[in-house]
């Protein structure tokens, strides 16, 4: 390119590039075709006169992202970079909770109704919300130890209502009882009924995974020696929200949910937008099986589980853009 086309390549390229021109605008100002505005600015790519940078903050992985996106057919997959002195066997490092939290504040909308499950990530998140447009707020389960309601999913309800100026419906009850005969009379307990009325108007749900290990499974460290063997024998593998999965995605030990206050695996099924905040090499493999289970829209991970995801050999199918149950039923 000479001189003068260089000139009015740059030209052309600032008024595109920095004064969002339209290539008809910029072709009627300097008297050429559009076609001809088309191949300058393309040119000038190419000649490296004009450079085009994508930049995110650097906490965020992009690639990594739109590639763990496309591969299990996400709605949302956004990747944070794991902390660099985290311990190769860390679950769900705390950061995780600051970005989903930012990420609610686009997904929420006014009027909406947002559900969160029991779960450290899902609490790390709401001690970091800082805006939402007024929303209706539940609590989806019960909580992991009643001693610890007040610091735990029920102040994560109260905390996101207050920050959206919505109501609360907080569920004052252990999420897992002896029996069935229990969990169903707590069912009927005034505050508790009145939350599960408003399963069926959930339009966005913040859940948390739990790999089938103590300490990183809510599930596995209420149950007995007696009860974990059972459904370890039965390839427990996941669990997210008191609802057990094997490797594959299909849920197992149904008979746990009967004993369980917590919102029906169908009715988050039907649940517009289900955002799960899991991370950590050591819960990698039940992130896997939960994004199997059709259960899960978008993702908030970070890089360590992220590359073992990625790294699967198994051909993922796309649960989420249909919510497919792999059970069939």
């Amino acid at each position: 390119m000479g001189p003068a086309e260089l000139v009015q390549a740059a030209a052309m390229a600032r008024r595109f590039y920095l004064e969002g021109k339209s290539k008809i605008q910029i072709a009627e100002e300097f008297g050429v075709s559009r076609f001809k505005v088309a191949r300058v600015l393309e040119t000038a790519l190419e000649r490296d006169l004009v450079r085009i940078e994508i930049r995110v903050p650097a906490e965020l992985d992009a690639e990594r992202s739109d590639a763990l996106r496309a591969r299990y057919g996400l709605r949302h997959a956004v990747v944070v970079e794991s902390p660099a002195d985290a311990e190769a066997d860390t679950p769900d490092p705390e950061n995780l909770g600051e970005v989903a939290a930012d990420l609610l504040g686009e997904l929420v909308t006014e009027g909406d109704v947002l559900g969160l499950a029991w779960g450290r990530s899902t609490i790390h998140m709401a001690a970091a919300l800082h805006r939402l447009p007024p929303c209706t707020v539940v609590q989806l389960t019960g909580v992991y130890d009643a001693g610890t309601a007040e610091r735990g999913s029920v102040e994560a309800v109260r905390r996101a209502a207050a920050v959206s100026g919505g109501e609360a419906h907080p569920i004052y009850a252990p999420m897992l009882l002896p029996d069935t005969a229990t969990a169903d009379a707590l069912r009927g307990q005034t505050g508790i009924a009145r939350a599960f009325e408003y399963f069926d108007k959930v339009t966005v749900a913040c859940v948390s995974i739990g790999s089938w290990e103590a300490g990183i499974s809510t599930v596995y460290d209420m149950l007995s020696e007696k009860e974990r063997a059972h459904y370890e024998s039965l390839g427990a593998a996941a669990e997210m929200s008191a609802h057990l999965f094997d490797a594959e995605g299909r849920r197992i030990g149904r008979d746990l949910g009967e004993r369980c206050i917590t919102v029906e695996a169908d009715r988050l099924r039907r649940i517009p937008e289900v955002v799960a905040i899991a991370g950590g090499r050591r819960k990698a493999e039940a992130i896997g099986a939960v994004l199997r289970s059709g259960l899960v829209t978008s993702l908030v991970t970070d890089t360590a589980a992220a590359d073992y995801l990625l790294a699967e050999t198994t051909p993922a199918a796309h649960p989420a853009l249909d919510r497919a149950d792999p059970d069939g039923v």
